[in-house]
């Protein structure tokens, strides 16, 4: 009867055997996923087919002039809009959505102005204090919907309709959209081209102190540079030190919430909740609460413990993991221009997205304008029907409802080509997330061949091959285009079918019932997991194909069958080294952004005197703190793939060798050491 373990060997396939001629990543290799490949070559030159069909027949002078959300032209004649020549978005970051990829259109209104904001001001403290401020009150009121003059409406029903922007920031037009402007002028961060501006309030500000947040930025980016070159040589140390480091700082949070929260015992109003006093823009009326404090604190405390314990109870693959990071830091040591590749990925990526903004924009313009009734839909029943302004005046439509406007509602038209605009703009997004996907695929695997080929030198760096990145680059290309866009392909169908999820739910937001919002929750939430699970199982299949050169469906099934005969490696050692690298995320983020706190809380006497007077210190805060995590998290993207690289080498090296003089190991000594394997006679050479 077979054992368990064998029965277990057998349903994840054999391990790997010993191959004394095995050196890394071999050579004589041959093409694979060819279909794929010419299928990706058509795609590309359908793709660019695509474009020119809409340069022929697209106009982005169209795009240049805006619609508001009415469907109106911005500055256009015999209008409202005559002298409001200028698009205002209530909500910009809302154009990050992935339902602009298909609808070119911002999911936030939009609305005409005659310029563009040049003060701070919030709804909130506008409408607090419209009977004794009138004038800012009249002023904030040009940015909401015409006609709104409601300043006793609550808060939340405006902004639950939309009625006005939650705010409104200093700004400049550009293609005659209002955008924010921060710009520099003789060596000073400006807004509006100002040094200063008014808030909400009147009261007079210095804009300055955002260049600190540059500043933060910047010494993010040395931090991890720092903890790169650091690595190289005290990788074990260092790592235990940011161990303790993010403990150390967990818990000086939790002193200074308990401080706090004991030093606003007794005084008038502390005790009130966040429900007392309901939502307030100004986060330092929060930090009045003893309520707010001692939520930080029990956070606080509960992420301090489950720390702690993860490293009680994980501390032998916490030392494996730090002995992989070790490795991964000598890999990169003796390969630095791995750290460079990701500009390259960067500019591909950039291109691709270059691409398909053009060829939307003139997708999107090539259609025939078409106009709609613009009226109160229960009291006109020829809303939102088509119509034509030319002779709109001289039809019934006017008598019978008093006010209606044929307005411009988008480009369309009834011609063949016109009816498939929106087809052409489904397959532009699916082919722009299909070479953004294969450009990161490139990318990781040229990354893992170089690695790999530091791993199975046996006398490293003596028998690392010359330029194995560029070696690693043009395998990939020259071999494996197909594989790389078979793994992209997957992954750009499962990304598309989200963004027409997003598209659906933005669609049919307000009409949808209680059924429906649920289904499409759990189909997001679904395929938000699969996409987890796909670039999981492509990150782990291109390091495969960059060693072995098979294809991706083989590349794929071995990859996950390796991982799966070492299940506890990868469920405990892989984990627990992500854990360790987003500690030092962590520790970055988090150490800029406590200097950033002592420094706009004016705590650092030397530099107190330069700190400006802010009355939402968190905002520069917060970028700070976010920013610096999304520059540490660029610089250790190579070093995670170089740790996944070198895992999955570890994994294969212990079922290919078994120590002994004739199957050495191919790890480091400390590896050696940590496994419990004396260290062994140098390999002899090989003749």
């Amino acid at each position: 009867m077979a054992r368990k373990g064998e029965a277990s060997t057998h349903l994840y396939g054999e391990p790997r055997k010993f191959d004394p001629k095995f050196r890394g990543p071999i050579h004589n290799r041959h093409c694979t996923d060819i279909i794929c490949c010419v299928i990706f070559i058509v795609v590309i030159l359908g793709y660019i087919a695509l474009g020119v069909v809409a340069w022929v027949h697209g106009d982005p002078r169209k795009v240049i002039y805006p619609t508001d959300s009415y469907g109106q032209f911005c500055g256009q004649r015999d209008t409202l809009n005559e002298n409001k020549t200028i698009l205002f978005y209530f909500n910009i970051l809302k154009c990050a959505s992935p339902v602009v990829l298909i609808n070119l259109q911002c999911p936030t209104t939009q609305l005409c102005v005659s310029k563009c904001p040049d003060r701070f001001a919030t709804y909130i403290d506008v409408q607090a204090s419209y009977r004794y401020r009138p004038d800012q009150w009249n002023y904030f009121r040009q940015f909401c919907k015409p006609g709104f003059n409601n300043p006793r409406k609550s808060v939340a029903q405006v902004l639950r309709d939309e009625d006005c922007p939650s705010m409104i920031i200093p700004s400049r037009p550009f293609l005659k959209r209002c955008f924010p402007d921060f710009s520099t002028k003789n060596g000073v961060l400006t807004v509006a081209n100002q040094t200063t501006f008014k808030d909400g309030r009147g009261k007079t500000r210095n804009v300055t102190d955002l260049r600190e947040a540059a500043n933060g930025l910047f010494i993010a980016m040395m931090l991890s540079l720092l903890f790169l070159v650091l690595l190289r040589f005290t990788a074990g140390v260092l790592f235990w030190i940011f161990i303790f480091g993010v403990i150390g700082i967990i818990g000086y949070g939790i002193w200074h919430c308990y401080w706090e929260y004991d030093h606003l015992k007794g005084i008038p109003g502390s005790d009130l909740t966040v429900y007392d006093i309901g939502f307030q823009t100004d986060f330092k009326v929060y930090l009045q609460l003893r309520q707010t404090w001692l939520a930080f604190m029990i956070i606080l405390c509960g992420v301090e413990v489950i720390i702690i314990l993860m490293l009680i109870f994980l501390r032998n693959r916490i030392r494996i993991a730090i002995a992989l990071l070790k490795e991964g830091s000598r890999a990169i040591g003796y390969i630095m221009s791995t750290l460079f590749y990701p500009i390259i990925t960067f500019l591909l990526i950039a291109i691709c997205i270059s691409y398909w903004a053009v060829t939307a924009v003139f997708l999107a313009t090539s259609g025939e304008p078409v106009y709609k009734v613009m009226a109160n839909q229960t009291l006109c029943k020829y809303a939102n029907l088509t119509c034509n302004p030319e002779t709109f005046n001289t039809t019934n439509v006017t008598k019978l409802c008093p006010g209606a406007q044929c307005t411009f509602a988008f480009y369309g038209g009834e011609g063949l080509y016109h009816k498939y605009i929106f087809i052409f703009q489904l397959a532009n997004a699916f082919v722009f997330l299909w070479l953004v996907n294969f450009a990161i695929a490139l990318g990781q695997c040229t990354l893992a061949g170089a690695f790999a080929s530091y791993y199975w030198a046996y006398r490293k760096p003596a028998d690392i091959p010359l330029w194995p990145l560029f070696s690693s680059f043009g395998r990939a290309i020259r071999y494996h285009t197909g594989s790389l866009a078979f793994g992209a392909l997957i992954l750009a169908i499962v990304q598309l079918i989200r963004v027409i999820l997003e598209y659906l739910d933005h669609k049919l937001k307000g009409t949808q019932n209680s059924f429906t919002r649920f289904l499409l929750c759990c189909l997001k939430c679904c395929f938000w997991c699969l996409e987890k699970f796909l670039k999981f199982i492509n990150r782990n299949a291109y390091i495969m194909i960059a060693i072995y050169g098979k294809n991706f469906c083989t590349s794929a099934k071995e990859a996950f069958f390796l991982l799966m005969r070492n299940v506890v490696r990868v469920a405990v050692l892989d984990k627990v080294t992500d854990f360790l690298l987003f500690l030092g995320k962590i520790l970055v983020a988090g150490g800029v952004g406590v200097l950033a706190f002592f420094f706009f809380t004016q705590r650092i006497p030397v530099f107190a005197q330069e700190v400006p007077m802010l009355n939402y210190y968190w905002v520069p805060l917060l970028t700070v703190i976010i920013g610096s995590y999304l520059v540490a998290h660029g610089f250790f993207s190579v070093y995670a793939m170089c740790v996944d690289t070198l895992f999955l080498c570890f994994c294969e090296d212990l079922e290919r060798n078994d120590g002994s003089t004739a199957k050495p190991y191919f790890m480091s000594a400390s590896l050696h050491r940590i496994l419990g394997k004396k260290k062994l006679s140098p390999k002899k050479a090989v003749g």
